[in-house]
């Protein structure tokens, strides 16, 4: 059975949804970011193929989820059925996810940040609601990368793509999350892309 180590800021999984293991082989954690990584790259390269993507989706973001962790998870691409140390509580999540998606197109069509500052903060709500039992990091931060794509052209520029280690880039991401919870986005904004500053 394996040991999960869980860095700081990470969500613990219950009895219930370690069992949805897949690959039964997996005894250590560095098999499983591993194995989870592949599993993303290949998430990633589907998602490369789209002709056309509608990120702001229920459906688009369920199915990046289930891509990312499908070889890897039983319950990948679904909601989860638990509270967890972070997000909200689980019977909210589809009505927070619908008012985020429709708070998002507003920005989007009157301009209300930069580009940037607007897949910033998708990010930052995505992670906030806590859609699934886990992998909630990777995916909003892929999310809004694609997010980004489509409104720039380019993905945003991370200080570091893989943030599951504990350690200072880390350290700085849980600490601009928290910043943003209380509505200051000038720490996420800078990690993402060293260039950019809040608007507002």
């Amino acid at each position: 059975m394996i040991q999960f180590h869980y860095p700081a800021g990470a969500t613990p999984l219950t009895p219930d949804e370690t069992e949805g293991l897949i690959p039964k082989h997996i005894t250590r954690q560095a098999q499983l970011n591993e194995w989870e990584q592949a599993n993303i790259l290949q998430a990633m390269r589907w998602a490369f193929r789209q002709r056309k993507l509608d990120v702001l989706s229920e459906e688009f973001l369920r199915e990046l989820h289930r891509r990312m962790f499908d070889e890897t998870w039983a319950w990948a691409g679904n909601f989860r059925q638990s509270d967890k140390n972070i997000g909200v509580d689980w019977g909210h999540i589809p009505v927070r996810l619908r008012t985020l998606l429709d708070d998002v197109r507003t920005q989007v069509e009157y301009q209300s940040y930069s580009a940037t500052e607007i897949a910033v903060r998708f990010h930052h709500r995505l992670v906030q609601i806590h859609l699934f039992p886990n992998g909630n990091g990777r995916h909003a931060r892929l999310s809004a990368d694609f997010l980004s794509r489509k409104l720039t052209g380019s993905p945003l520029s991370w200080v570091a793509s893989e943030l599951t280690t504990a350690d200072e880039n880390r350290r700085r991401y849980i600490a601009a999350l928290r910043a943003a919870d209380a509505h200051d986005y000038r720490g996420l904004l800078e990690f993402c892309n060293g260039k950019a500053r809040t608007l507002g």
